[in-house]
């Protein structure tokens, strides 16, 4: 029996163990996948940003454009107007020419009509005197009874030829000077009407120009609709993935407690001569974690502002930060190399900016704060990026660590 007892104890020891060692795993690959994911979703929000800027700035141009035509369309209705308004006033003078022009035909009718009857009437005379014989006007003064009959006779036969003569002058000057008053006014019509055609041109020519600004001014509508959809799309995009990595930077805060809580961490130098560079803090990201991740992350809750350690003695020899020309931090940000002399070297990165507190050559010992935790350079939170590097190369830091 107590064979079979001491079987089962061995067992429930071993199952434990199992059980232990495959939640590590768990843990570790769940760590990974966070940090595979994190990194996916911080290209995804730059690549985002980037859209949204490219959004802004296509539909600020579109909006420019579109308020350059309006102003284009606006002058265009201007001009056709002050045309339409030629038009109208040139129709106006035209139809007062019309009817001074008919005014015109009328009075050169009547007096073609005047004319008429007074040849006729002067015809008439003639006939009657050819008729009477061609003595007839010297008849009328040789039967003058008197010298003051006869100077009256002649008088009166004088009178009648000068005003049967001056009559006819009379009425076709009058004719020909209406005539001429008229082909004055024919010549101020047809010059308005030139005048209108050129106008009338002039104004279909603008409403095409308007009709073709109207049609652009539709397709900028369109388009500055299309880009504001795509814009407010891009921006819920980048909400929802920053929405994630809050989901994630919370996960891996309840993971980096609960490493912190299980793991008993302490600060003892290990069988290496290393100690850990933050305290309190464990690893939640580890070597090779995701592309290119050449170290190890510290995080956790109320990391920030938490002082960074001389993982070893020795001497910095990098004490900088890294920018972008326009003064924005990148790669490592805030960092510091220090060389343990045994052929290993130290990097700390993602420094809170202004709290470096060694310069390069300067000696540091173990323990001793160099730094403390932010988050500049290519990060997305407060943590602590820890690198060891022999004769120049990255290798895993844990297993100095331990």
């Amino acid at each position: 029996m107590y064979k079979i007892h001491y079987t089962k104890n061995h067992m429930k020891k071993i199952f434990l163990k199992i059980l232990g060692i495959a939640m590590i795993i768990i843990l570790f690959l769940q760590l990974n996948v966070l940090a595979v994911t994190k990194s996916e979703l911080n290209q995804d929000s730059k690549d985002t940003d980037k859209k949204i800027e490219e959004a802004k700035e296509e539909l600020e141009g579109i909006k420019s454009e579109k308020s350059e035509t309006l102003k284009q369309v606006e002058n265009l209705i201007t001009k056709i107007s002050s045309y339409q308004n030629e038009i109208d006033q040139l129709d106006t003078q035209i139809s007062k020419l019309n009817n001074d022009i008919k005014d015109a035909q009328n009075k050169i009718n009547q007096k073609q009509e005047d004319y008429k009857k007074e040849k006729e009437l002067l015809e008439k005379r003639l006939v009657a005197t050819y008729e009477a014989g061609e003595t007839s006007y010297l008849d009328v003064l040789l039967s003058s009874s008197s010298l003051t009959d006869l100077i009256s006779n002649y008088y009166l036969v004088t009178e009648i030829t000068r005003y049967d003569k001056e009559l006819m002058q009379k009425i076709k000057k009058e004719e020909e000077e209406i005539a001429k008053a008229k082909a004055t006014l024919e010549n101020s019509k047809s010059e308005l009407n030139n005048s209108k055609a050129t106008k009338q041109s002039k104004a279909t020519q603008l409403k095409q120009a308007k009709s073709e600004k109207d049609s652009y001014v539709s397709k900028l509508n369109e388009d500055e609709k299309n880009t504001q959809e795509q814009l407010e799309q891009f921006e819920k995009d980048k909400r929802d993935i920053q929405a994630q990595l809050a989901a994630i930077a919370k996960k891996e805060a309840e993971q980096a407690a609960a490493g912190n809580s299980n793991n008993n961490i302490v600060n003892n130098p290990s069988a290496s001569g290393y100690i850990r560079p933050i305290v309190g803090y464990g690893i939640t990201c580890g070597w090779m974690g995701y592309a290119n991740h050449t170290g190890v992350d510290f995080s956790g809750s109320g990391i920030a502002g938490k002082p960074i350690l001389a993982a070893k003695a020795g001497t910095v020899v990098t004490s900088t930060a890294l920018k972008n020309s326009n003064g924005t931090y990148r790669s490592y940000g805030e960092y510091i190399v220090i060389n343990h002399h045994d052929g290993t070297m130290t990097l700390y990165a993602h420094g809170k900016p202004g709290s470096r507190l060694v310069s390069a050559g300067q000696k540091v010992s173990q323990g001793q704060q160099i730094m403390s935790v932010g988050t500049t350079g290519n990060s997305t939170g407060y943590h602590l990026h820890f690198e060891v590097r022999v004769n120049g190369v990255p290798v895993n830091p844990a297993p100095y660590l331990k």
